[in-house]
């Protein structure tokens, strides 16, 4: 990981010094870089000078204007040659909040490198869009072979798949490589992930689109998705809930899971208390539904086919589904396979 050689904190003094009363002001105060850490805004700023929001923005741009032009400025070059080395480390383009987290230990920090990226005149920034977060760059061709990649990797993704994160790193590599962009180590590949807001990661570190709720995780419905899927087998609501909190640190009340299990389509009920996803191929309904559906789609069956071919779907009794068979819904013809009334379909 990349680290400074120096104090984001000192080197936003000693730059802000030669400026005037008024102007050192307004940078600090846009930017947090007093004791308090606190931004302020250009309404806040305008109003304690009675001035407009605009005229506190010249303030501002022509503060870091004056800061660029200065010999402090001129001392400082190799500092933010540093810096810049910092960033290509990190991929040469780089959301906000991840050259933060790598570089800055505590909210001043955070606030004073953000200041010196700003000022220095080899970074640009690329500002959140509904696509990407906030982005730094040093690099105006890489940055734009990355965010290509990211769109054509987010518009590759079905809405609710969801791919470990190895091979969510490879499939991204192939679009960055017919971006022009190869051979980066995952570490890079990671970070230029955290450019994207159409994609991302669950609890489970399973990636997809952020428009899906298998990603985005909003409630109780989404937990037990996950830990349903994570299983890989039908579970009783009771272990859903434990499966909850032990996955996922959240305490889920065994009634409360059980009513959003029902409440959501993605769950099919297969016996007393149990569920499965529907996407693993269970019908929704209740027993005879399934006898139907099966009947539907592979024509008349005997007794014996019907059981067996249920059972994959329904933890249910040989008997149970016998009773079924007798509802009314279904005949027993001449050769013994059953079939759906007539006066049924």
């Amino acid at each position: 990981m990349p680290s400074l050689s120096f104090s984001p904190k000192a080197i936003s003094k000693d730059l802000l010094v030669g400026l005037p009363d008024r102007s050192r002001h307004v940078l600090t105060d846009r930017f947090g870089l007093s004791a308090k850490t606190e931004k302020r805004t250009l309404d806040a700023i305008g109003q304690e000078y009675g001035i407009t929001r605009e005229r506190v923005r010249q303030i501002e741009n022509h503060a870091l204007a004056t800061v660029r032009e200065s010999a402090v400025y001129r001392e400082q070059i190799e500092i933010l040659e540093d810096l810049k080395r910092a960033i290509h480390a990190l991929g040469g383009v780089v959301s906000e909040d991840s050259v933060l987290d790598e570089l800055a230990r505590t909210t001043a920090e955070r606030n004073h490198l953000v200041f010196l990226l700003t000022l220095g005149h080899y970074f640009d920034e690329r500002r959140e869009n509904i696509d990407f977060h906030t982005r730094w760059l040093i690099d105006e061709q890489i940055a734009e072979q990355v965010e290509q990649a990211l769109s054509s990797l987010h518009e590759s993704l079905e809405s609710n798949t969801l791919t470990p994160e190895e091979e969510f790193l490879q499939l991204f590599s192939k679009h960055l490589k017919a971006a022009g962009v190869k051979n980066r180590p995952d570490e890079i590949l990671s970070r230029w992930l955290a450019i994207s807001k159409r994609v991302g990661k669950n609890p489970l570190g399973e990636w997809g689109r952020m428009d899906s709720p298998h990603v985005r995780i909003k409630n109780t419905r989404d937990f037990a998705y996950l830990t349903l899927k994570r299983n890989g087998s039908p579970m009783h609501f009771t272990e859903v809930a434990q499966g909850i909190t032990k996955l996922f640190k959240r305490e889920t009340h065994p009634a409360t899971t059980h009513n959003e299990l029902i409440k959501d389509k993605r769950f099919v009920l297969v016996g007393r208390g149990l569920y499965a996803l529907k996407e693993w191929g269970y019908e929704p309904g209740v027993v005879r539904d399934v006898v139907r559906s099966i009947i539907e789609r592979e024509g008349p069956l005997s007794r014996e086919d019907i059981i067996e071919r249920v059972k994959r779907e329904r933890y249910v009794k040989d008997a149970t589904i016998a009773v079924n068979l007798q509802s009314g819904l279904f005949t027993r013809l001449p050769d013994g396979r059953y079939a759906i009334e007539k006066s049924k379909k």
